[in-house]
């Protein structure tokens, strides 16, 4: 399964980003059909004591090809991410995509 990860720190509060992501981003993410689920994780300490990026996003994808040249090549995702990177994620930020090795498919 493919997936891409989101690692990123925030321009605005928690607490106004979690509203941010109630009202825009978690309904467009579960609207998109190339994406079976996101996560979002914050980051609440590391072994080494640093925490380069406070926010994990991760798209369990159905097609890493559909993802790319229709959901996020659309309007509404384009919106968002223009959002998203004036208002919301702070720089620097990296998104990097994959496909799932383990567990082997059966």
């Amino acid at each position: 399964m493919p997936k891409e990860i989101i690692l990123y720190n925030l321009k605005i509060s928690d607490e106004e980003y979690m509203d941010y992501l109630e009202r825009v981003k978690g309904p467009l993410m579960d609207s998109l059909e190339s994406c079976d689920k996101f996560e979002l994780v914050k980051v609440s300490g590391t072994k080494s004591g640093e925490i380069p990026f406070k926010y994990v996003g991760i798209m369990h994808l159905n097609s890493l090809k559909d993802f790319y040249e229709r959901d996020a090549a659309s309007e509404p995702f384009q919106k968002f991410l223009s959002e998203w990177r004036s208002t919301m994620a702070a720089d620097p930020w990296h998104i990097v995509y994959g496909d799932e090795v383990w567990p082997k498919k059966k």
